[in-house]
């Protein structure tokens, strides 16, 4: 594929300098982790070291749980 047949956007992309690219990437990660993406890894059921039994599906959103304290009255 040459440049003429990239679509615009990867035009765009194409002309950034390393350094721009890296700052862009990293503003794309955090939009990403922002709307709950998470960094854990998708389980493989074809790889050796694949456990099914240990893994589990992380918190909701890929955030972190949370746990309610309730306090009674003193």
């Amino acid at each position: 594929m040459t440049y003429e047949q990239l679509p615009d956007e990867w035009k765009e992309w194409v002309d950034l300098t390393p350094l721009e690219r890296f700052r862009r990437s990293e503003q794309l990660f955090a939009q990403y982790l922002a709307m709950g993406g998470s960094l854990d890894p998708d389980p493989d059921p074809t790889s050796p070291f694949d456990d099914p039994e240990a893994w589990r599906p992380g918190a909701a959103h890929g955030r972190a749980g949370l746990r309610l304290l309730r306090r009674g009255a003193s």
